[in-house]
């Protein structure tokens, strides 16, 4: 029998407050048989729970034959604005023997027309100095209610970020809401649940407003007011009572504004906060707001208002205080053990007016004092200013640090770590998978690799959390999303950002280097860089493959053609010139020259190599999306680049213009070498990393693909010596210089103490931590498998590597759990394989003779579940169904 658990709506466990149409819906199948599986499902939907219970539905699909258990578009009558739809499934199994139904989710619609807007724009009636970092708003409004709700719906958003309070109380823990998009196009509102906040009578709602993204710092060129300078703020409540009756309650003239505590909060710089201005009680019905300004309106933006797209922002965990000192500045040192995003909440009891100051640092200079030189022109400093009234706890509303440690200088008293807690914060992603093996040190490379996806994946995919930056760069998300679909459920993520790449894609197709784009008004080219581009590309299809999502791709789909077709316009003969601003194989180290940032390897190889490779992908997008003009099309051209990429590149001795590590590892991995002359590259790809006694040269773009090539092309040995390599440059090198995260620099802090230059080094940088998807893939042995996206099939074909005695890896899919666990004895191999309902695996035994292999102890001829037993290549080769196998030889 089949168990259902796990109903989700557009990825979501009972959403509210959503603007898809035609939502699609999930669920998660159970089961302890082997080969479990679903054959046919029936999903029904109702406009109340009682008429779900009653069968009385709005839609109801009756028993459809399929195996598929995700994205089932909802296709029923249209639905409202604010329309709540119940739902529940059930489904057949491998004997055609029906489920029980599952238990009932829902999803609630949010305001999906304009017209639905009853609110206005407001902003405070007074006015700024913009130019610099200003306080905080407050603003409120009174109400009566006639009655208690019955259901109670507020939904906000706002230029700059917010927090809304109901009578005393945050809505939510939600942060930097509205959150980041390309707010001249889209501005995201959120919608709240608060039937439990309100009561009969009187009633308040309050307000307070931050600079954030839209005004704030942003960007490392100390620019302001990039979207906007008048923070203003659109609320609207809607009440329903028991009789049916409802009362809507807006922003509007009748609301008033005033200063508070926060005299100033930027995202770079950090906040400034005075308890002696507090308002006690400025968000409750009681307060007395004669002595505050009023507020004007706003005409509305032209950007479109549109739902909650991504997962929030949240505090997501809390770490104590691991070490408290003194620094020879005389600056208490507070270590978190951890580099981490966030802020901090701090315990403190003194008089009124003493300033204790908090700043942030990754890492400390060799004597013991805090290194802020890489944080640039960013700050990262809060202050707190006592009030005097007994104890007083701080935590920073509108701004976030990148820090370990923490520095403060003012505090009433002595500092113990029961006083200070560090906040994690970044977007409330579900984590998915798990990796670890036998070696401690890569071990903590995951640890590190998780971390930095954590601390910059915070509303956007940033580059780094810390200096004036905090961009989405391209180019790091795209070499990093395979590993980030991994370590998490990136979809809704990945998707909200996607819509924004695709707003701010430039009339002619280029991408912009960092989306949302606040690099439009720079001097030099901010769009079309080879390799940041092709994240219009390469991101939608790793969603396709890890998810199975095909809406992304038909959503993107103008988007992906369009950057192809820039990079065809913006060269000759299928060959990409490259004209204008490109980063090459950014930080590579074939130079041999520190300093020098762009690498050796011609851009023009660099840039032919990924429109080959974004238009190979394109034409299996096109495929999928049943466009079969445009999947011919773009096959044609992918082999006219391929060849246009030989003719200029290849010299007939099989060595490439650029002789560089990335230079093959691209031409490789992209399948642009003929047959013929692909061991010759592999041979001079291997003579270089042994010249270099087994160190790799490669930048961003060559070394997301560096083991992946050595693998495929038999040379493993090497790919595991450069990943256990300890000394620089290499992925160890970092760990065993004490990091917790991922260096955006090979040698970001040398053996010596000394660091690399401050103009650019980053300690929270995840775009070297790409390494991650082969270690699950190779090391762990699980990946999925390409013909069966979404992980309806995966591949476990673990390849261990010298001196690793196990590793354990999973992985929570849209399907289900699949696990891999293995282990090694003498001359003996052990495999356990977990394999969730309705899933499959293709299982590779390495170094295995067919005759020598057992399940469970019973010789593999006679295991139950195993299919289609074969010899391959060294290695045996079985097909199962769901269940738990474990194979010895």
């Amino acid at each position: 029998m089949l168990d259902i658990t796990n109903l989700h709506c557009e990825y979501a466990a009972n959403p509210i407050g959503i603007d898809v149409r035609q939502p699609r819906l999930g669920w998660t199948l159970h089961s302890s048989k082997r080969g479990a599986r679903q054959t046919a499902w029936q999903i029904a939907v109702a406009a109340s729970a009682d008429d779900l219970s009653q069968r009385r539905y709005l839609w109801d699909t009756g028993k459809t034959a399929g195996s598929e258990n995700a994205h089932h578009p909802y296709a029923g009558p249209a639905l409202r604005s604010r329309q709540r739809c119940w739902w529940q499934v059930r489904v057949w199994d491998e004997d055609d023997q029906p489920s029980a139904w599952s238990a009932p989710a829902f999803w609630e619609m949010g305001l999906l027309d304009a017209s639905d807007w009853r609110a206005t724009w407001i902003t405070p009636d007074w006015d700024e100095d913009v130019t610099t970092s200003q306080p905080a708003p407050m603003l409120r409004r009174k109400f009566t209610l006639k009655e208690t709700p019955v259901t109670a719906r507020l939904y906000v958003t706002s230029l700059g970020v917010y927090e809304a309070r109901l009578n005393g109380q945050r809505v939510s823990d939600w942060r930097f809401t509205p959150g980041w998009t390309t707010y001249e196009h889209r501005i995201q509102y959120q919608t709240y649940d608060v039937t439990k906040m309100l009561t009969a009578g009187d009633n308040a709602v309050g307000v307070l407003l931050g600079d954030g993204w839209y005004r704030g710092f942003l960007g490392f060129q100390g620019q302001r007011n990039t979207y906007g300078d008048r923070l203003a703020l659109l609320l609207q409540l809607h009440v329903t009572f028991a009789d049916g009756a409802e009362e809507i309650i807006t922003s509007d003239e009748a609301w008033r504004a005033a200063l508070g505590p926060i005299r100033a909060s930027d995202l770079y710089n950090g906040e400034v906060y005075d308890a002696r201005r507090e308002r006690s009680g400025w968000d409750r019905a009681g307060y007395l707001d004669r002595d505050w300004a009023g507020v004007r309106t706003l005409p509305a933006p032209t950007a479109a208002l549109v739902a909650q797209n991504g997962p929030p922002v949240r505090p997501i965990e809390e770490l104590s205080a691991r070490a408290i000192t003194v620094s020879p500045e005389g600056e208490t040192i507070v270590d978190f053990g951890q580099n981490l995003v966030g802020g901090v909440r701090i315990r403190m009891r003194g008089e009124a007016g003493q300033t204790v100051r908090l700043r942030h640092a990754e890492v400390l200079q060799p004597d013991g004092n805090l290194y802020t030189e890489n944080l640039r022109s960013a700050q990262q400093t809060d202050e707190y200013i006592l009030k005097g009234e007994g104890e007083e706890i701080y935590e920073p509303t509108f701004t976030f640090h990148g820090f370990r440690y923490l520095g403060v200088t003012g505090y009433p008293g002595e500092l113990t770590p029961e006083d200070v807690t560090a906040v994690v914060l970044h977007s409330d992603m579900a984590p998915t998978g798990e990796f670890a093996c036998s070696h401690p040190l890569l071990n903590q490379l995951q640890h590190n690799i998780v971390w930095g996806q954590k601390g910059n994946f915070l509303d956007v995919p940033t580059d780094c959390p810390q200096r004036d930056e905090r961009l989405g760069w391209t180019g790091d998300a795209q070499v990093f999303a395979s590993t980030a679909a991994f370590n998490y459920q990136i979809a809704p993520f990945m998707t909200k950002w996607l819509r924004d790449l695709a707003l701010d894609q430039h009339a002619d197709g280029a991408v912009p280097h960092v989306v949302p784009d606040v690099l439009q008004k720079l001097p030099w080219s901010a769009a079309g860089a080879t390799g940041w581009g092709d994240a219009a590309i390469i991101v939608p299809w790793t969603l396709y493959q890890r998810y199975g999502d095909t809406r992304i791709l038909a959503e993107q789909y103008a988007s992906m053609k369009a950057w192809v077709e820039y990079m065809r316009a913006n060269g000759d003969n299928e060959l990409f010139f490259g004209y204008g601003f490109h980063f090459g194989d950014w930080l590579a180290l074939d130079t041999g020259i520190d300093g020098l940032v762009f690498g050796l390897t011609d851009v023009m190889l660099i840039g032919t190599a990924f429109y080959a490779y974004s238009t190979e992908l394109l034409a299996k997008i096109a495929a999928v999306l049943g466009k079969t003009d445009d999947a011919a099309h773009y096959r044609d051209l992918h082999g006219r680049i391929v060849a246009a990429f030989q003719q200029e590149f290849l010299t007939p001795a099989g060595r490439l213009a650029s002789n560089t590590q990335t230079a093959y590892v691209l031409a490789l991995m992209f399948d642009l070498l003929p047959e013929a002359m692909r061991g010759e590259a592999v041979r001079r790809l291997v003579a270089d990393i042994r010249r270099r006694e087994m160190h790799l040269s490669t930048g961003f773009l060559g070394t997301p693909y560096l083991c992946h090539v050595l693998e495929r092309f038999g040379q493993l040995d090497v790919a595991y010596a450069l990943l256990l390599q300890e000394s620089y440059p290499s992925w160890l090198f970092p760990v065993t210089q004490g990091a917790t995260t991922i260096w955006e620099r090979w040698d970001g802090q040398k053996p010596d103490g000394s660091f690399q230059t401050p103009s650019m080094n980053s300690f929270n940088h995840y775009a070297y931590g790409a390494v991650g998807s082969w270690m699950y893939r190779t090391l762990g042995g699980l990946e999925v498998d390409p013909a069966h996206p979404g992980f309806t099939r995966a591949i476990v074909a673990p390849q261990p590597g010298d001196g690793i005695t196990w590793a354990k890896t999973s992985l929570q899919s849209m399907v289900g759990r699949y696990a891999v666990d293995w282990s090694r004895e003498g001359d003996g191999m052990m495999l356990k394989v977990a394999v969730p309902a309705n899933g499959a695996a293709l299982v590779k035994l390495p170094d295995a003779r067919i005759e020598a292999v057992t399940e469970s102890g019973v010789a593999l001829a006679d295991a139950p579940g195993c299919a289609n037993p074969r010899q391959e290549a060294g290695c045996v080769v079985i097909e199962v169904g769901a269940g738990e196998y474990t194979f010895q030889w």
